[in-house]
């Protein structure tokens, strides 16, 4: 994300499914999400984002401090909660009634992206680290990211269409383990308000492959 203006898809998190369990086969998921951002200094942004996902019943609470340090360097803590309940862990496994209890997690993360253009091309490179805490145990976790933008004019308004590719790398739970490809387009509709619908594929081994169809309303306070 660049200060106050997105550029790729927000994200939902799954945990990974227990190794013993076959993930074949793949799941489509609708989904939602509503993000606030407010500037709070030259340099600095507070955004908030609430998600949920039909069919598997996820919400998702998310909040991400953007300072940007430099001109091509953002710095982005954040944190993340979400939980899925019995009837989503099992479609996401393909397994009728394995799971009986919720799953709950809390992550802490902390990104940096250097984003910079060639043309009108705006290229962003993301890394970052997540602690991840489970009911069962905590887990490290790094992403990276690699995202491309680029905009165009639409009767006298700039979409900017994008696409993302993303790898997974878990301490103890496998190494790379995840991918994820998504893409769409963000599309103004007033000053202050944008449309983002997203298409989004996730790969997690152990798991059914997800592909997630969303759309995102995004308020900037600015």
């Amino acid at each position: 994300m660049s200060m106050a203006v997105p550029c790729a898809a927000q994200e939902l998190e799954t945990p990974a499914a227990p190794a013993a369990v076959d993930g074949s086969g793949s799941l489509f998921v609708p989904g939602g999400v509503l993000g606030i951002i407010a500037p709070v200094r030259p340099r600095i942004a507070l955004s908030a984002y609430g998600f949920y996902y039909g069919d598997v019943d996820v919400p998702v609470a998310q909040v991400d401090v953007s300072v940007r340090a430099t001109k091509f360097l953002t710095v982005t803590p954040s944190y993340l909660y979400y939980e899925i309940p019995p009837s989503g862990l099992n479609k996401s496994v393909g397994l009728p009634a394995r799971f009986t209890d919720t799953f709950e997690e809390n992550q802490f993360r902390i990104d940096g992206t250097l984003k910079f253009s060639i043309g009108k091309f705006e290229i962003a490179d993301r890394n970052m680290y997540v602690r991840r805490f489970r009911p069962t145990d905590e887990v490290n976790r790094y992403r990276h990211r690699i995202g491309i933008a680029h905009p165009f004019t639409v009767n006298r308004h700039v979409w900017k269409a994008f696409a993302n590719h993303e790898a997974f790398y878990e301490w103890g739970n496998g190494g790379w383990n995840r991918n994820r490809l998504s893409a769409g387009a963000t599309l103004p509709l007033q000053k202050h308000v944008s449309f983002q619908p997203a298409y989004i594929w996730d790969s997690n081994r152990g798991a059914k492959d997800v592909h997630y169809l969303q759309f995102g309303l995004i308020v900037s306070t600015r």
